[in-house]
C-alpha cells in the first residue's frame, strides 16, 4: 500500500505534464522539431504495444534506464567487401590531400583551386553517399565518416564545400525524393558536374525555422509554384545550380478547409531565371568555402520538384540536419587529430630548462586532455554512424550531443595546441592559426550548440513525460494496471532513500572498466531521478528553465560520452588489441572526471544558491541589455 501511495503521489505532480507540455516561444520551433523526429507524440495509451519504445540510448537516459542495443557492444556493420572498398579509398584520399589540395593556398585566395575542385571529382567526392546506379560512389554512413575525417584533418574549407553541397545540399533528395527526382537530379550532381546547396536562414530566421518569410504560392493550374525570397549565409551560395529551398506555403486542411502557411521544401534549378547571388562573404574562417546570399524573384518551380509533400518542409530540415551531424563529428575528429600531431611533434623537441617540454606534467596534462577528447568525438562518431548503417531512425539525440562536443572539443584541441607551441603556433606558417579560425563557424552553423543543448534536454524530456503519463492513466484503473503503478513507485522509492534501482552497466563493460561502469550507472540512475524531479516541479513550463536544462544537457552530454567510451575501450580489451591499456587509461580517467562534472551539474537543478544565482544574472543581462551596453561606471570616474 506504502508503493501506491508513493506512486499516486508521483503522478499526481505530473498531472500538468500533458501533452500541452511541448514547449512554446523557443517552443514553438522546438515543438516541430521534435515532431519531425521518428518517435511518435500520439498520447500514449496503456496498452504497451502502443506506448512509444525508443531503443535510443539517450532517449531512455532521460527515464534513468540503460537501453543497451545501441551502444553495446560498441556497434559496426561493415562487410568484409565494404571494409576493403574503403580501404581502397583511405589511401588515395589521404595522398590527395597531402599531395594536391593546398589548403593554405585555398584560405589566401578565398576559394578552393580549380585543380583541387577537378580532383575532387575525380575521386567521386561529391557523392560518397550517392547508389552507384545514380553514378555515385554508394558509401554507407561509417564509410563516409571515415572519409570526411580524412578531409577534416587537412583542410575544413574543402570539408564545408563537399558538405554543404552532399550532407545537406542534395541530401533532401536522397532522403525524401521521389524516384523521378533521383534520377533526375542524383547523377549530375554526385559526379560534381553541378553543385547543390541548401537554403533555409534568412535575416529573420536563423535557428527558429518556422519563422521564414520566403513565400511560395501555386498556381491556379497548380502547374507550379511562384518562389520569391532571400536566403542569407548559404554555403556554396554563389556556386550552386541545385538548390533544396524552404518555403511558407499556403496549405488547406482537407477536413476543416482552414487554411494555413505551413513550411515546403522545394528543389530549385537557378535555371528557371529569377535565381541570384550575392558577392561572396568575408569571413573569419573557412575562406576557402563559398558563401553568399541567394535571391529567388518570383521563380517558377514544377510542383513535382516539392520534397516530401506540401507542408512538410519542417522535417525535411529537420531529417537532413540530424542526419548530417555525425559527419560533423567525424570530420572534426580529422582535424583534432591533426591538432595534436602538431603539438606532439613540437613538445617531442623542444628543449627548454634543459629538458624536453613534454617531460612537464603541465604540457603532459594538455596532451592527455587532448587524447581524451579526440576519442570520445571519434568514438561518437563511429558509434551513431555504425547505428543508422545498422537501421537506428532514432539518434536525433546522440547526433546533437556528438556535434556539441566534438566543435567544443576540437576548438579546444586547437587552442591547446598552439598553446603548446608557443609563439610558432601563433604563426600562420605553423597552420593551426587557421585552424582555429576555420574551427569557430562548427559550434554555430547546422544548429548553434546554444539551441542544440535546449534541444538534447526538451526532446528527453518530452519522451519521458510521455511514459509519465502513460502511468497517469494507468492510476485511472488502478486493478487492472496495478503492477505499473507498483513498479514505478518501487522505484521511486528506492530512489529517494538512496537505493539502486538496478540499472547497472556490469553486464556490459570489460572487468577492466568495473569501476568506470559503476560511476556510469550511478550517473544514469541520478540522471533519470533528476529529470523526473523537474517534471513535477515545473510541468510544462520546464522550457522556461533554461539555465536548468542547460546544465541537464551536459550531464546528457558526459554520460553518452562516458558510455561511448566504455563500450569501444571494452572492445579494445577483450579483442587484445596492442593500444588496449592506452584506451582503458583514457576511458577511465574520462569517466572518473565525467561523473563528478555530471554529479555537479545535477546539483545545480535542485540548488538554491545556484537558483539565486540565475536569477541575479538574468538581472545583470536584463540591466546590461537595457543600457546597451555595461552599467557600472569607469573605476576612475573619467
Amino acid at each position: 500500500m506504502m508503493r501506491f501511495r508513493r506512486a499516486v503521489s508521483l503522478l499526481r505532480h505530473l498531472e500538468q505534464f500533458q501533452s500541452s507540455s511541448r514547449p512554446a516561444a523557443f517552443a514553438v520551433t522546438q515543438k516541430r522539431y521534435a515532431q519531425s523526429q521518428t518517435q511518435s507524440e500520439a498520447t500514449p495509451a496503456i496498452e504497451k504495444k502502443d506506448v512509444p519504445q525508443s531503443k535510443s540510448f539517450a532517449m531512455n537516459l532521460f527515464r534513468g534506464q540503460i537501453q543497451a542495443d545501441q551502444v553495446f557492444p560498441f556497434p559496426e556493420f561493415l562487410t568484409d567487401e565494404q571494409k576493403e572498398t574503403l580501404e581502397m579509398l583511405v589511401d588515395p584520399t589521404s595522398k590527395f590531400f597531402q599531395e594536391v589540395n593546398d589548403a593554405g593556398k585555398n584560405d589566401m585566395l578565398e576559394k578552393v583551386e580549380d585543380q583541387t575542385m577537378e580532383g575532387l571529382k575525380g575521386l567521386g567526392a561529391f557523392g560518397l553517399q550517392v547508389p552507384q546506379s545514380f553514378g555515385g560512389v554508394g558509401l554507407n554512413n561509417t564509410q563516409y565518416a571515415r572519409l570526411v575525417e580524412i578531409v577534416g584533418a587537412h583542410d575544413l574549407g574543402v570539408g564545408i564545400t563537399l558538405g554543404a553541397h552532399q550532407s545537406i545540399g542534395f541530401k533532401g533528395i536522397l532522403l525524401f525524393g521521389t524516384k523521378a527526382q533521383k534520377e533526375k537530379y542524383l547523377p549530375r550532381l554526385a559526379t560534381g558536374k553541378q553543385m547543390a546547396a541548401f537554403c533555409l536562414t534568412e535575416p529573420s530566421s536563423g535557428s527558429d525555422a518556422s519563422s521564414i518569410r520566403t513565400r511560395a504560392v501555386k498556381s491556379a493550374d497548380g502547374s507550379h509554384y511562384v518562389l520569391s525570397g532571400n536566403k542569407i549565409w548559404i554555403s556554396n551560395g554563389g556556386l550552386a545550380e541545385v538548390f533544396t529551398v524552404f518555403a511558407q506555403t499556403p496549405v488547406k486542411n482537407p477536413e476543416t478547409g482552414e487554411v494555413r502557411d505551413k513550411v515546403t521544401a522545394f528543389v530549385v534549378e537557378r535555371g528557371y531565371g529569377g535565381v541570384t547571388n550575392g558577392a561572396p562573404e568575408k569571413k573569419m574562417g573557412i575562406k576557402a568555402s563559398n558563401t553568399a546570399e541567394v535571391y529567388f524573384d518570383e521563380v517558377k518551380v514544377p510542383a513535382e520538384n516539392v520534397l516530401g509533400g506540401e507542408g512538410g518542409g519542417f522535417k525535411v530540415a529537420m531529417n537532413i540536419l540530424n542526419n548530417g551531424r555525425f559527419g560533423m563529428a567525424a570530420a572534426l575528429a580529422g582535424t583534432m587529430r591533426y591538432c595534436i600531431q602538431k603539438a606532439v611533434e613540437h613538445a617531442g623537441q623542444r628543449t627548454q630548462f634543459g629538458r624536453r617540454i613534454d617531460s612537464y606534467g603541465t604540457i603532459q596534462e594538455k596532451i592527455a586532455r587532448m587524447a581524451m577528447a579526440h576519442y570520445v568525438t571519434e568514438s561518437m562518431a563511429y558509434m551513431i554512424s555504425a547505428n543508422m548503417d545498422g537501421g537506428s531512425t532514432e539518434f536525433q539525440i546522440e547526433a546533437a550531443i556528438s556535434k556539441i562536443y566534438g566543435s567544443e572539443a576540437a576548438w579546444f584541441c586547437a587552442d591547446e595546441a598552439i598553446q603548446i607551441l608557443g609563439g610558432m603556433g601563433y604563426m600562420r606558417d605553423c597552420g593551426l592559426e587557421r585552424v582555429m579560425r576555420d574551427l569557430r563557424i562548427f559550434r554555430i552553423f547546422e544548429g548553434t550548440n546554444d539551441i542544440l543543448r535546449l534541444f538534447v534536454a526538451l526532446t528527453g524530456i518530452q519522451y519521458a513525460g510521455g511514459h509519465l503519463r502513460e502511468l497517469q492513466k494507468a492510476l485511472k484503473n488502478p486493478t487492472s494496471n496495478l503492477g505499473l503503478i507498483l513498479d514505478a513507485g518501487a522505484s521511486r522509492a528506492k530512489r529517494m532513500v538512496g537505493l539502486s534501482t538496478g540499472e547497472s552497466l556490469t553486464s556490459h563493460v570489460h572487468p577492466n572498466l568495473s569501476g568506470s561502469g559503476t560511476l556510469a550507472s550511478k550517473s544514469i540512475e541520478d540522471f533519470g531521478f533528476a529529470v523526473e524531479n523537474m517534471l513535477m516541479k515545473f510541468g510544462k513550463k520546464v522550457v522556461d528553465e533554461q539555465f536548468l536544462l542547460n546544465r541537464l544537457a551536459e550531464a546528457a552530454i558526459d554520460i553518452y560520452a562516458m558510455v561511448a567510451v566504455l563500450s569501444r575501450a571494452s572492445r579494445s580489451i577483450s579483442e587484445g588489441m596492442p593500444t588496449a591499456k592506452h584506451e582503458e587509461n583514457l576511458a577511465s580517467v574520462f569517466c572518473e572526471e565525467a561523473a563528478e562534472r555530471v554529479k555537479k551539474n545535477l546539483a545545480v537543478l535542485s540548488s538554491g544558491p545556484h537558483k539565486q544565482n540565475f536569477s541575479k544574472m538574468s538581472s545583470i543581462s536584463e540591466e546590461v541589455v537595457a543600457n546597451g551596453g555595461l552599467v557600472q561606471p569607469h573605476p576612475l570616474g573619467i
